[in-house]
């Protein structure tokens, strides 16, 4: 078995909804990217911040992490207080429940060689507690539905559930940096009904390299997003419309319109970045040509610029208060929250199009609210 399983539980998002994507993924070049090495040190610090609050034997990795920083440090320290609470709360119902560190979870009964590596279980008198941490900051992971967080659950169930009597599992994605707890708690048996009667048919279908190509959201972090057919397909199907005459669409295209044009523009940047890569290693694409990009003017040396302009009698430095990220970094989550909590305030952000599966409340408008003020005059 190799070090990463074709059909991962990372990469279950994308193979349940596009199958054949499996094997066209596991021949692609594999390259670690630094936000995967930053994330991989991440994982490593957090383990030996919850072992050592746990008075558990380990060894400080700090000197050896290419990545470690400060705020790497608060957030492991963060999750390590999180895991700590939730502890503590669960002691209450359960006498001694078990609590497992970078448990190896096996579920290639359903996914063929399908593994991972479930970073903290607690098993209690009723229920399975499972976290993944997530140290990534681009993209917000909820625990509802997430098919990861579900193939872990269930792996984690096959493992204890004729040693343990537990009848749910409740899972949690814990991102620091993105501010996000999220969690989500499914019956145990739900969660082998869904195993037997949707993951295992296709898994088996990906692991054969069969079934059909599918694009969407899915698409973000897949190896040939930028080559693959059925989603240029998928996209270029827009082209039907008059872009420069949308008043002239009907609602309903509009709404077809809206509801893919994230994708769209996204599509549009991976053709980019793909060509670009491509003409930087020899590729001449027909019409195209490789030129230098526009740049801005910038110092040689800004110590000694600093220096000549001070000795000219002028102060060469720009002084503003840091930003809240820069400040929590310079004082520590906590000690932030005891000295600028109460001075931290959170703007009405822009009103933003999305879609009615998004989970933030709706906002009203001028409009609404002068129905309001009629009603009750």
């Amino acid at each position: 078995m190799t070090a990463h399983a074709m059909l991962s539980a990372s990469s279950s998002y994308r193979w349940l909804h596009c199958p054949p994507s499996a094997r066209l993924n596991a021949k692609a070049r594999d390259e670690a990217s630094p936000y995967a090495l930053e994330g991989s040190a991440a994982h490593e610090l957090a383990e030996y911040k919850l072992k050592s609050a746990l008075g558990m034997k380990a060894n400080d990795p700090t000197e050896n992490l290419s990545y470690y920083s400060k705020e790497m440090d608060d957030a492991a320290a963060f999750y390590a207080d999180h895991i700590m609470e939730s502890l503590e709360g669960i002691k209450q119902t359960t006498t001694d429940p078990i609590v497992l560190i970078e448990q190896r979870l096996d579920f290639s009964d359903i996914v063929p060689e399908g593994f991972g590596t479930a970073d903290c279980i607690i098993i209690a008198d009723d229920t399975l507690y499972l976290w993944d941490f997530k140290y990534g900051t681009g993209v917000l992971v909820e625990a509802e539905r997430n098919p990861q967080l579900m193939l872990y659950g269930l792996a984690a169930s096959l493992l204890f559930d004729s040693i343990y009597d537990f009848d749910e599992v409740k899972m949690t994605i814990f991102q620091p940096r993105r501010d996000n707890i999220s969690s989500f708690t499914l019956p145990k048996e739900e969660l082998y009904g869904w195993a037997k009667e949707t993951v295992k048919p296709i898994a088996t279908l990906a692991f054969e390299g069969k079934g059909d190509f599918s694009a969407g959201s899915w698409c973000q972090f897949c190896k040939v997003k930028a080559t693959c057919a059925e989603r240029a397909s998928a996209n270029l199907e827009l082209a039907r419309y008059d872009f420069a005459r949308p008043p002239l669409l009907t609602d309903e295209e509009i709404e077809s319109v809206l509801d893919k044009l994230d994708e769209l523009s996204a599509w549009a940047k991976d053709i980019k970045d793909y060509a670009l890569t491509a003409a930087k290693s020899g590729k001449k694409w027909a019409g195209f040509k490789l030129v230098e990009g526009r740049s801005n003017r910038k110092y040689s040396d800004e110590a000694k610029v600093a220096e000549t302009v001070k000795q000219a009698g002028f102060d060469p430095y720009e002084k503003k208060v840091l930003g809240i990220t820069a400040m929590t970094q310079l004082l520590g989550r906590k000690q932030f929250s005891d000295l600028l909590g109460d001075l931290v305030i959170k703007p009405q952000g822009k009103p933003t199009l999305v879609p009615e599966s998004d989970k933030r409340p709706e906002m009203t408008n001028i409009f609404d609210d002068f129905k309001e003020e009629t009603i009750h005059d």
